[in-house]
């Protein structure tokens, strides 16, 4: 027994020195495996995805090999395989290896283990990444089950799991189902884990990615800062993760329109990426592509260029020259190749990049169609069709195939073939694929979709081709229509973030209407849709729309401003999903929402709007079918209203098989008329640059006092109002609304060779003929009188300024004032703004005959006092304008201080009323470089436009030149004038040069006394004009100043002092 018994021991202890022998080997093994996979991870973390397999395979066959095929170790490693593949686009093979992972967590964990949710959190986000949603939610439901229950409702994975389902939602558009998951995801983080906890950093930048996605700026820009400022506390200011912050913020300021604000977080993030990853980083790459397109946007496209070049490069290090994500930077870059002209370069780089995705994706990827698309676009627009058209076809049987044939995608390729043929004068060919990508854009993006509304212009131009006007008109009609109701849902969006590319965009489609009436001047039908696109739309820029919606949010009280933030978070949201498109909702439910977000906002609207008469003037414009008949039975009996358009002309329909880069393009000048009874005539005045020469001369011939001034006058009044007269017949009194550099003179000047238009014509000049319509007024008005004058531009202020008016958000405006006062300023000579005498008396014959009206004089005549009036009645500014130009100001006279803005011209996209305004006490002192701050003593046009001007019956800037200003096509004069009316002035009187100081207060004076006399504010403008013109008969003296606005009388303005002496008139 003992023998047996021993013999048993040493086997046992023999087969223990083996266990132990081969445990040994083993754990040799398992050990490798560990450091392998680490090191896949760290590969992975780098963005090295090939480096990355390599080790992650070898760790897993040593798993394999050692603890079976089943063991849990084994399944994490196929899960990191299978995030690297997917990583790299290869979903097809990535879901075989998350399958095989889950099942055996499943059998070796159990099915309700925290491994098994992380895996299904994996799968789900693999069918996200494939639009296979439907397939996503449910794993995703489920591994959210799995770590309530096991690991409890308040755990950190609970919170991740959260934010996988809030993050399935906020890809197919439901916002609505992604935030109370975003949110109960960062309370739990904030529980758990504490509020300064770089994962509560992530859980608000998520949140804020889903409000900022909607428009929601203001909701979105707080949670942003405040991961940003615990990330910089807990990780350090220079940690990738700040960067990445840094990179979301200004992503938000630059939606808005922010450049400024956005460049310097741009520029920070990327300085921290290049330290902390080093230059050649995939993540440094993505900053530099984020800061061309600011740059891009700006058109500073040189700048933008030098970037991306960089970036490619580093994309090519990384990944290879052979990587989908290099054949999207090669594609952004040849686009900005082609905005330039450079056609050669970018077909180069379009090339590449399509034979990269047909290498990388294959050559029915959705990626590579929309190769294709690009590189057929470049031959459309070169006339090289035949190489264009193979191209469209492929990429549309490649949509058609993996995207299904009603996908949007679908239908901008049969628009873009439709195009083709069209250009080709293949109408026939045409047609056909134009409506049914109409069809596919309607069904899926909405009936009132902005690329509904092109499809349609389109579609009309081609039946003008085909000689169907009439067929064409109810196209170009409801094209317009679309447009025009989605201007009035962007104008509460006083940042202006999306409305500055609408309205370019819209401008586009305004001119083809101006064209269309150029064709057909004596259609009515065609009149009628020019004359309401011109009412509508002449004037509502993107400044003063914002700065009328600043002004209302001013103008509310405490509450109503939540409810006008909530109306302006409806309106963004409804715009967004508008121009996303239904996503993976159903049309049925997209519809629904869409209507739901209309509903709700025009419910708001209607409340506010019963309390703010700057909401009324918002939203109560008649539409489209209504607008010119509402104009017209605006106008008194006896006058008419004259409409100048200037516009970019350029035939309806080319010559087939002209190319886009060789079509010629004009600007020229029309002229609409229409009498109270509702007829109108049109008028084409011609192309633009002779008339522009003629105004040229005849301004230069005023404000120069040049005895020859009678040639100009009559040769100007030939071109465009001699036209008129056979229209006007024996119509005297005329409401004219000006554009382009028409809007630079004075009609009254102009000469019909037996005398002055002033002697036969009563004008009054508007900004555009909408402005007739009655006033949206609250109940009452105000009747005050201010008057600022005679400024100490010496005197000493306060070296802080108070600023502008507050706003409720950052803005462009905000944004643009901050540039423009912060940028070096050249030093201005000390003549520039000298005292004017003149204006004190001007303000004291004001006073003498308004004994009520408040004078500001010397020192007190501040910016500060200005921006923070009680809304007036009458507000009169005497002191010197500026204009940043290039001309110096005569010294006697209220002359502009010409300023050289940042270092020359204004660079792109400038917002153009800083470059005008008025200078006030302290502006020499801050001028020689001392004290005040020229931010306390110059108010700049856009800082004007955000005044509450709404009860002001007339301003009056007896200032020299406030009524220039830089002139755009369709939108008038950015200036002074503009920033008034934008503000809600009635009227407003301005100077078109400089005069001479004693003059203007003679014509001053007269023009009060007139206006008390109870006449008209514009009429009491011409009788003091021809009083003055008595002694004083060259128009240098007697025609510089035009109202613009309202010609009734004042109202609830008490004469005073009507028994005075007349002033004396010397010549």
């Amino acid at each position: 027994m003992r023998n047996a018994f021993g013999c048993m021991l040493a086997v046992l202890i023999c087969w223990a020195s083996m266990g132990r022998a081969s445990g040994e080997s083993m754990d040799v093994r398992l050990i490798e495996a560990r450091e392998a996979f680490d090191e896949a991870t760290k590969l992975k973390e780098a963005g090295k995805y090939s480096e990355a397999r390599g080790r992650a395979g070898h760790a897993l066959a040593l798993r394999e090999a050692v603890l079976g095929e089943m063991h849990p170790d084994v399944a994490r490693s196929l899960k990191l395989i299978g995030d690297l593949h997917r990583l790299e686009g290869n979903f097809v093979r990535a879901g075989p290896l998350y399958q095989r992972a889950l099942t055996i967590q499943e059998v070796s964990l159990g099915q309700s283990h925290p491994d098994v949710a992380a895996s299904l959190n994996s799968l789900a986000v693999l069918y996200t990444d494939q639009g296979a949603y439907g397939q996503a939610e449910p794993l995703l439901q489920r591994a959210l089950t799995i770590q309530e229950v096991s690991l409890g409702q308040s755990h950190p994975d609970v919170a991740t799991s959260l934010n996988s389902l809030a993050s399935l939602y906020f890809v197919q558009g439901l916002f609505d189902r992604a935030e109370p998951l975003y949110q109960r995801a960062l309370a739990i983080r904030e529980a758990s884990l504490g509020e300064s906890h770089p994962d509560v950093a992530i859980a608000l930048g998520n949140l804020a990615r889903l409000y900022s996605i909607q428009g929601v700026y203001r909701r979105a820009e707080p949670l942003y800062q405040r991961a940003l400022a615990i990330q910089e506390a807990s990780l350090g200011q220079t940690h990738p993760e700040v960067g990445a912050s840094l990179n979301s913020l200004a992503n938000l300021y630059a939606s808005q329109g922010l450049y400024s604000r956005a460049e310097s977080l741009y520029q920070r993030a990327l300085a921290i990426r290049e330290v902390a990853l080093g230059g050649l980083h995939p993540d440094v790459a993505s900053s530099l592509n984020n800061l061309a397109a600011l740059y891009s946007d700006q058109g500073f496209y040189d700048r933008a260029v030098l970037l991306l070049q960089r970036a490619l490069a580093i994309w090519e290090t990384s990944f290879g020259q052979n990587h989908p994500d290099v054949a999207d930077a090669l594609s952004n870059l040849a686009t900005l190749y082609f905005v330039q002209g450079l056609h050669g370069r970018a077909e180069l780089l379009f090339r590449r990049a399509l034979t990269i995705h047909e290498a990388s994706l294959g050559k029915t990827h959705p990626g590579t169609a929309e190769s294709l698309h690009n590189l057929a676009t470049l031959y459309l627009e070169q006339g090289r069709y035949r190489r264009a058209e193979p191209l469209y076809r492929r990429a549309l049987a490649i949509q058609e195939e993996s995207l299904g044939p009603s996908h949007p995608d679908v239908a901008e390729s049969l628009h873009n073939l439709a195009t083709l043929y069209s250009e080709q004068g293949l109408y026939g060919r045409a047609e056909p694929l134009y409506r049914r990508s109409l069809a596919l854009w309607e069904s899926a993006l909405g009936s009132n979709h902005p690329v509904v509304a092109a499809s349609l212009n389109e579609l009309g131009r081609l039946r003008l081709a085909q000689h169907r006007l009439s067929d064409a008109l109810p196209l170009f009609s409801r094209s317009f229509s679309i447009s025009e109701r989605r201007l009035r849902h962007e104008a509460l969006d006083f940042s202006g973030s999306s409305l500055s590319s609408f309205l370019f965009n819209l401008r586009f489609d305004e001119q083809l209407l101006y064209a269309l009436l150029r064709a057909y001047p004596q259609d009515a039908r065609v009149q009628h849709l020019a004359l309401s696109a011109v009412l509508l739309l002449k004037g509502r820029s993107v400044s003063e729309i914002a700065s009328i919606s600043r002004t209302l949010y001013h103008s509310l009280s405490s509450r109503d401003r939540d409810t006008f933030e909530r109306l302006r978070d409806l309106r963004t949201q409804l715009a967004s999903l508008s121009l996303a498109g239904p996503g993976a909702l159903s049309l049925d439910a997209y519809q629904k929402r869409i209507d739901s977000l209309i509903a709700e906002g025009d419910a708001l609207e209607a409340d506010l709007a019963k309390r703010s008469a700057s909401l009324r003037a918002l939203s109560t414009l008649p539409p489209p079918a209504e607008i010119t008949g509402r104009v017209a039975a605006s106008l008194p009996k006896d006058s008419a209203l004259v409409e100048f358009i200037a516009y970019d002309d350029s035939p309806l329909v080319s010559k087939p098989g002209t190319p886009f880069t060789k079509r010629t393009r004009q600007i020229r000048y029309l002229a609409l008329v229409l009498f109270p009874d509702a007829s109108s005539h049109a008028v084409d005045l011609g192309p633009a640059l002779p008339i522009d020469q003629a105004v040229s001369r005849l301004r230069d011939a005023l404000a120069e006092k040049d005895v020859s001034f009678q040639s100009p006058a009559h040769a100007l009044y030939q071109r465009v109002f001699q036209p008129l007269l056979p229209l006007l017949g024996s119509t005297r009194r005329l409401f004219l609304s000006p554009d382009g550099q028409l809007s630079l003179i004075p009609f009254s000047a102009l000469h019909d060779g037996k005398g002055f238009l002033l002697d036969a014509f009563d004008f009054t000049y508007l900004t555009s003929g909408r402005e007739l319509l009655p006033r949206a007024l609250d109940g009452s008005h105000s009747s005050s009188i201010v008057v600022l004058a005679d400024p100490d531009f010496t005197s000493a202020l306060p070296a802080t300024p108070s600023g502008s008016l507050p706003s409720s958000t950052s803005s462009p405006s905000s944004d643009s004032l901050e540039r423009f006062f912060s940028a070096p300023r050249s030093e201005l000579p000390r003549g520039a703004w000298v005292p004017l005498p003149g204006t004190r008396l001007e303000a004291q014959a004001i006073q003498h005959l308004l004994p009520q009206a408040q004078l500001f004089l010397g020192s007190e005549a501040t910016k500060e006092r200005l921006l923070h009036l009680p809304t007036p009645g009458i507000l009169h500014l005497a002191t010197h304008g500026f204009f940043l130009g290039n001309a110096a100001p005569a010294p006697a006279s209220r002359g502009l201080a010409i300023v050289d803005s940042l270092g020359g011209a204004p660079p792109p996209q400038q917002e153009p009323l800083l470059n005008s305004g008025l200078v006030l006490a302290g502006a020499l002192t801050s001028a020689l470089g001392s004290t005040p701050s020229s931010e306390a003593t110059l108010v700049t046009a856009l800082e004007l436009a955000g005044l509450n001007l709404w009860g002001t019956q007339l301003v009056v800037l007896s200032a020299c030149d406030t009524g220039r200003g830089e002139v755009h096509l369709g939108q008038g004069v950015y200036g002074l004038r503009r920033a008034l009316v934008a503000a809600g002035a009635e009227t407003v009187l301005v100077s078109l040069w400089k005069v001479n100081d004693n003059s203007t207060h003679l014509l001053m004076d007269l023009y009060y006394r007139n206006l008390l006399a109870g006449q008209g504010r514009a009429s009491a403008l011409r009788g003091a004009m021809l009083s003055l013109r008595a002694t004083h008969p060259h128009p240098h003296a007697w025609a510089p100043f035009i109202a613009l606005g309202s010609d009734t009388p004042l109202r609830a303005i008490t004469p005073a002092a009507l028994q005075t002496p007349q002033p004396e008139i010397l010549p």
